[in-house]
């Protein structure tokens, strides 16, 4: 195996070199205390490197070949912690310079390694990978930038902050001068041809060797013209050998950490742009593990990978290097060569180590084209990711958050900029779900009514009169950016020119598919029930309890404590409460003393706020759909003998009932007193008749799923019981029991069995009947279903 593995260990180590040398070299800013100081970010690069790949390999990671790697997004993030702590030291003290700022380098990697232990054992790996891509898209692109003006500056040896921003001056310098011409747009071709050559052949040895070709076909120009080396160092076509550290060896780094030469107060003036870096930290192993997990059909525990990228990174800050990761690509063209396996990773790791061991001092011989090319070649490649991939992968909102980020990024700050990538989200956020509709619908309550069973002239009245009722259903979180629309439509209601002919008594608003309720949308519905409290007009909720955070948030607007509003936790109870009102409200109007009426028993009692005033529109026209519907049926109350009354009531409708044929049913009959509780069938149970309900409320329970809620249904006096299934004879569908003492007329089987035997005539006359009336009422169970 380990033999097998050398191709692709050979191929990890180029890799890292490569790396290490476009990344390590500018670790540090080429400017100020920092100018020669390449060699040393090497060395960092490499322990970084070094100590991940063992830590992974060793069982941090569940990739048997992953390939760890510095973190090297951080290096914009480092050049502004190093600037800073340079100007609050000052350039006359370098060792303190350079110690300080090793120290906050190291001080990254620990706070990341903690952060990713934390996020790991408290298994946050998932909820992070939720965090808006786009953002991180656009960090990468302002990332891409940043080593693009960084290839300029490396290329042509000006100083790091030569670019930031550029002057007139410096474009001249890079635009005019042949020299300098050619010192940067060497590598950048160079780094535009190896593009376009990966483009159009993917094998994954073409980009190490491109660039291994690069420095000999250097040398070979080199030795055939007779240049001086020094000559050419001098030129800026090599670089300084004495920013290689050659002569401290690889550790040299190690003497800046010293207690005496540290100053806390400017590590303490960087945290801002530590956390900054934190952040942008903790986004990338979330996103890589899953992705990488997909690309080698893996199963893989993203919180356990956190867990060892904690390990990495806390190992890696205390010995005083910088933040590292698990590196996507690589590990992907790892596996491809044949290096999935520990051994092989074990050995590569060796091999890292062997690189980091035998210094920097070659880095002196390494052509500047080489490491220039390299770094245009990953900025172009992330500008790419950013912007040219994603053209046609987001909305047009995200691609100008994208933009955005990469522009503040460039032109002010890093950190600048990952906040105003957020707050452009944030901002982007609320307009785009500002312009979605809360209002699922809006329809009058005639169009549903609720799931009590009630006498036929009952219900038509009660359909007549529910004209009266809007019905509003909302949907998704409602906040200030959505309520507007709400509340814009509320007033409508109410301010509606045909208010005298159309008035309003009950506005329901459904909230079951409401997840949330901010304080601005609690106010606004306060407002608008001011404005319905001086119409007259009652402000129904449901689809919310006392202990949702829906209920809460309205509590504690206190809107729930004015006079005229009410809260149900379902629609349907809303509109049954509703038609109670409807029903006593005619009831009380006609002074009549004793209706059995169906009352919202599991709530409250029937009442009405406000009686209506006498001549008002709303009482007129509740006057006229009585009169219509409903007067008939009280005046005859009581008159006619039971069950004969009952039957009336059940079996009326617009079509005229022949008299005769009650009574002849009314023979079959058989009274049965109640009490509360009482069972009269359960779902599945073998059906043994129907009854007919002459008083106080049966509950109908239906279950028809495991997955799904139970649906209630009352039944009162003047309605159907166990109709269906005591005439097919199939099982019972539902659970019927008394809710409120209950006097029922009793049609058993065997007695209905006897009918179709005495009087198949009278026997048939009564299904069409029953089938009649099971139509009507199983149409408002649907039509309730169908509103949910």
């Amino acid at each position: 195996m380990a033999i097998s593995s050398v191709p692709a260990v050979i191929f990890g180590v180029l890799l890292n070199i490569l790396d290490g040398l476009s990344y390590g070299m500018i670790m540090f800013p080429a400017s100020g205390v920092f100018t020669s100081l390449g060699g040393m970010g090497v060395s960092l690069f490499f322990l970084s490197t070094v100590i991940s790949q063992f830590v992974y390999t060793l069982g941090g990671s569940q990739f048997a070949g992953a390939n760890g790697s510095m973190m090297i997004e951080t290096v914009p993030f480092f050049h502004i912690i190093a600037s800073t702590i340079e100007r609050e030291i000052g350039q006359v003290h370098v060792r303190e310079v350079i110690a300080t700022t090793l120290v906050a380098y190291a001080l990254s990697s620990v706070l990341t390694g903690l952060t990713f232990l934390l996020l790991g054992y408290l298994r946050l790996g998932v909820i992070i990978g939720f965090f808006p891509r786009h953002i991180l898209v656009g960090c990468i692109g302002g990332v891409g930038v940043f080593l693009v003006l960084t290839g300029l500056t490396v290329s042509t040896r000006l100083p790091s902050d030569a670019l930031d921003p550029p002057t007139w001056e410096t474009i001249q310098y890079l635009t005019r001068n042949a020299h300098t011409l050619g010192q940067w747009v060497l590598p950048l071709v160079l780094a535009i041809l190896m593009r376009v050559i990966t483009s159009r052949w993917k094998h994954q040895l073409i980009f190490p060797t491109y660039f291994l070709v690069i420095p000999v076909v250097f040398y070979v120009i080199v030795i055939a013209a007779g240049f001086d080396l020094d000559s050419l160092r001098r030129d800026g076509w090599l670089f300084d050998s004495a920013g290689t550290t050659g002569a401290g060896g690889w550790y040299e780094f190690y003497t800046y950490f010293d207690l005496g030469l540290i100053k806390w107060m400017p590590i303490w003036n960087t945290l801002p742009t530590q956390f900054a870096l934190l952040f942008f930290n903790v986004l990338h192993p979330p996103l890589n593990v899953p992705a990488l997990s997909v690309s080698l059909n893996q199963d893989i525990d993203t919180n356990k990978e956190l867990v060892g990228h904690g390990l990495s990174n806390l190992i890696s800050g205390l010995l005083g290097s910088v933040p590292n990761y698990l590196v996507y690509v690589n590990t992907l063209m790892f596996y491809r060569v044949g290096g999935g396996s520990r051994v092989a990773g074990f050995m590569l790791a060796l091999a890292t180590l062997l690189i980091l061991m035998i210094g920097t001092a070659p880095v002196a011989y390494i052509p500047v084209v080489v490491v220039g090319a390299l770094i245009f070649a990953l900025g172009i490649d992330l500008v790419k990711e950013a912007l040219w991939d994603t053209r046609y992968r987001v909305s047009w909102t995200e691609y100008v958050t994208i933009v955005s980020i990469m522009v503040t990024m460039t032109v002010w700050d890093f950190v600048i900029g990952v906040l105003f990538g957020i707050i452009v989200s944030c901002i982007f956020f609320v307009v785009q779900n500002s312009r979605r509709r809360s209002i699922r619908a809006c329809y009058s309550g005639n169009a549903a009514m609720s799931t009590v069973r009630r006498p036929a002239a009952h219900r038509a009245y009660i359909h007549e009169v529910s004209k009266q009722t809007r019905i509003i259903q909302l949907q998704g979180f409602l906040f200030f950016g959505t309520i507007v629309h709400v509340e814009e439509k509320l007033r409508s209601i109410v301010e509606d020119p045909n208010w005298r002919t159309d008035p309003v008594r009950f506005i329901i608003v459904d909230l079951t598919l409401v997840p949330g309720v901010d304080m601005s949308s609690a106010e606004a519905f306060v407002r608008v029930q001011r404005l319905l409290s001086a119409k007259g007009v009652l402000l129904v909720f449901c689809g919310a309890d006392s202990e949702s955070g829906v209920g809460k948030a309205l509590a504690n607007s206190r809107i729930l404590e004015e006079k005229g509003v009410e809260i149900f936790e379902s629609l349907n109870d809303a509109l049954e409460w509703t038609e109670n009102e409807y029903l006593a409200t005619w009831f009380r109007l006609q002074r009549t003393e004793s209706i059995p009426v169906a009352l919202h028993g599991r709530r409250r009692e029937a009442r009405f706020h406000d009686t209506p005033i006498a001549g008002s529109p709303r009482e007129r026209y509740l006057r006229d759909a009585a009169n219509r519907t409903i007067a008939g049926e009280i005046c005859s109350s009581g008159i006619t003998p039971e069950p004969l009354n009952t039957l009336l009531k059940a079996f009326q409708s617009d079509d005229e009932i022949d008299h005769d044929v009650l009574v002849r049913l009314s023979n079959y009959f058989t009274r049965l007193s109640l009490p509360p509780g009482h069972v009269l069938w359960d779902i599945g149970d073998t059906p043994d008749g129907l009854c007919v309900i002459e008083s106080g409320v049966l509950r109908a329970s239906y279950r028809f799923g495991l997955h799904t809620r139970v649906i209630g249904e009352s039944m009162v006096s003047g309605s159907l019981a166990g109709e269906l299934s005591g005439l097919s004879g199939l099982p019972r569908n539902a659970r019927v029991a008394v809710e409120r003492e209950a006097v029922v007329w009793w049609l058993g089987g065997e007695t209905l069995r006897r009918l179709e035997r005495e009087d198949a005539g009278l026997a048939w006359t009564f299904v069409r009947m029953v089938l009649k009336a099971a139509q009507v009422d199983a149409d408002v169970l649907l039509a309730a279903l169908a509103s949910r």
